[in-house]
């Protein structure tokens, strides 16, 4: 018996949802990139990598408001000076996706899923535009459901997009699972109702996931195999 079918008493659910970066894909790279074109517009250091990493998680406002910021407390950045780095890191984020790597264990997980028939989606704070292009690009296509941070009016910790798409697929909350690195993923997977996964390797800035107390941490995905 497989650890998911264990986590599900014996079978498996019906719908798994993921998050995308810091579970699926290591995106920082290409984002901390991006952040850093912004910066540098602005004649300011480069955030690098390793600050980027503990910045994510929150959608891409945020994100460059804290790089505005330096700092994961953005509360005092001017909103009009954000709203015209956003301008910048959207178009410096569509130039291309080289750095962003496919975690270990996600194609078996996938690939084991589709055959048995379980119905996929993504939900996650990135902005929707990027989200089919980068699964495609990266071989990780064929999800039945995306919501990306801007698809509704609210964003994960906020339940709705995993609330639609168990809707949309027709499942109840206890036949769904929800895999994610964050504290945000553990948030809307609890006030969605349903189990939750979390990967001890994504963002969850600068803590450990272990300490959001989820349904069961694993190291891998193909650990739930």
């Amino acid at each position: 018996m497989s650890e998911l079918e264990r986590l599900f008493d014996g079978a498996l659910p019906r719908l798994v949802m993921f998050d995308l970066d810091g579970t699926l894909v290591d995106s920082v790279p290409d984002l901390a990139a991006a952040v850093d074109q912004v910066l540098a517009l602005r004649n300011r250091p480069a955030a690098g990598v390793a600050r980027v990493k503990d910045w994510v998680g929150n959608g891409a406002l945020v994100l460059v408001r804290r790089a505005l910021a330096d700092s994961i407390d953005h509360a005092n950045v001017d909103e009009a000076e954000a709203q015209a780095a956003l301008a910048d890191f959207m178009q410096a984020y569509s130039g291309g996706h080289d750095a962003t790597t496919v975690y270990p264990g996600v194609s078996a997980l996938l690939d084991w899923l589709r055959a048995r028939q379980v119905a996929l989606a993504v939900i996650t704070n990135k902005p929707e535009r990027f989200v089919a292009p980068l699964l495609e690009e990266k071989g990780l296509g064929r999800f039945d459901w995306i919501i990306g941070g801007d698809t509704l009016p609210v964003k994960k910790p906020d339940p709705a997009g995993l609330l639609q798409v168990m809707s949309a697929a027709g499942v109840t909350a206890q036949q769904s699972l929800f895999i994610g690195d964050s504290r945000n993923d553990v948030l809307a997977a609890r006030a969605a109702g349903v189990r939750v996964v979390a990967v001890s390797y994504g963002y969850n800035h600068g803590r450990s996931v272990a300490l959001e107390e989820p349904d069961l941490l694993v190291d891998s995905l193909d650990a739930l195999i």
